[in-house]
């Protein structure tokens, strides 16, 4: 997708053929920045400090991250260490897991000698992979909000409610819930999202809102709590969001805050879809409430970033002087709730039916 009219991926092999460069998502929305990954500790701690974050985009850079271990020490000790060295980073999004699966998968039969070529040959199969995953996502999701827009008034748009980020910015390009809501407004569809702002890290207000400004989408930032309200007021035409894994019974475990908005969808009557690559299932779980949640650290409910009328970038305390806080990431909503699971393989309900229809190989497992 495009900032200020100039294409990027949010990661690439940099001109040197090892190391990698990423978009650092933590400097959004008020500072574009590019930083070079060039170790595998530097791929963990941008995984682990959400530099890069969005399932997709996390499994990616594990994948380039095992590759320059590979560079330093190309054993078996190594890929083992290093491999649970990364699987620990992000806990609840299965892609990473199964971006290093897949890269132990390449390598483990190999000579040593040939093992970082085929890594590296293997991660950017991944990367290009996601794009073409994510592009037929939004062909699929586009069908939906076509149907919406066909029951619409002339120059009305089609009303989405977004939570959290799964832009393009979370995945290489295009995005999983974005992607449908990007090619409608190419191709001429009047859209406005509803943006939450998705506290406690707002990815929303900061990541969302940043790249449909820089695409040219109409949006508008609510605060999380406002999404009810809209429903309730018939604003909303459909719900899209992302998820860090999908149950082989259909339930789905995406930002905190995830499971109300799928609530209050249900309770009236709005159509509430998550979008998804195959790699976001997970098929050793058929319960969501067995998914680990990630608690993440008090200071991002306690503290916020900000920019000053000087341009500088601050962080502040919002909160009681003393006061403890909870920071689950991640909650689930149960399949019941979900209208449907929109995959690179077509729209199906979020049900084990649904996805065994889907996708049938893995049905034996």
């Amino acid at each position: 997708m495009k900032i200020d009219g100039k294409h990027y991926r949010t990661i690439w092999l940099a001109s040197d053929g090892w190391s990698v460069e990423v978009i650092d998502q933590t400097k959004l929305p008020h500072k574009f920045e590019i930083t070079s990954l060039e170790t595998v500790e530097d791929a963990a701690r941008a995984i682990k400090t959400m530099q890069v974050r969005g399932a997709p985009l996390i499994g990616v850079t594990a994948a380039y991250g095992l590759c320059m271990a590979l560079r330093e020490d190309p054993s078996d000790i190594s890929l083992d260490s290093e491999i649970a060295f990364l699987a620990e980073q992000r806990p609840t999004a299965v892609n990473l897991r199964w971006a290093l699966d897949e890269m132990r998968k390449t390598v483990q039969n190999l000579p040593h000698d040939q093992r970082v070529a085929a890594a590296y040959a293997r991660a950017a199969r991944m990367a290009d992979e996601d794009v073409e995953t994510c592009r037929r996502i939004g062909e699929h999701g586009l069908e939906i909000i076509k149907r919406i827009a066909a029951t619409k008034k002339d120059g009305e748009p089609v009303n989405v409610l977004t939570h959290c980020n799964a832009g393009w910015i979370a995945c290489v390009d295009w995005g999983t819930a974005t992607a449908p809501i990007y090619m409608a407004h190419d191709l001429g569809i009047p859209v406005h999202v509803w943006v939450d702002e998705t506290r406690p890290r707002n990815q929303g207000a900061a990541l969302t809102a940043f790249e449909l400004g820089s695409h040219g989408v109409p949006h508008t930032i609510v605060v999380d709590n406002a999404g009810g309200h809209l429903m309730q007021h018939g604003k909303v035409d459909l719900c899209i969001v992302g998820t860090d894994r999908v149950t082989a019974n259909g339930d789905v475990a995406n930002k905190i805050g995830t499971y109300l908005k799928a609530l209050a969808a249900k309770d009236n009557g709005v159509p509430f879809y998550v979008a998804l690559p195959h790699t976001t299932i997970d098929w050793t779980l058929d319960d969501g409430m067995k998914i680990e949640i990630e608690e993440r650290g008090a200071d991002e409910v306690l503290k916020m970033p900000g920019r000053l009328k000087d341009g500088s970038v601050v962080v502040v305390e919002i909160a009681a002087p003393g006061s403890p806080a909870g920071n689950p990431a991640f909650d689930v909503t149960p399949s019941r709730l979900v209208t449907g699971l929109i995959t690179e393989r077509g729209v199906a309900p979020s049900t084990r039916e649904g996805l065994a229809k889907l996708y049938p190989e893995h049905q034996s497992r």
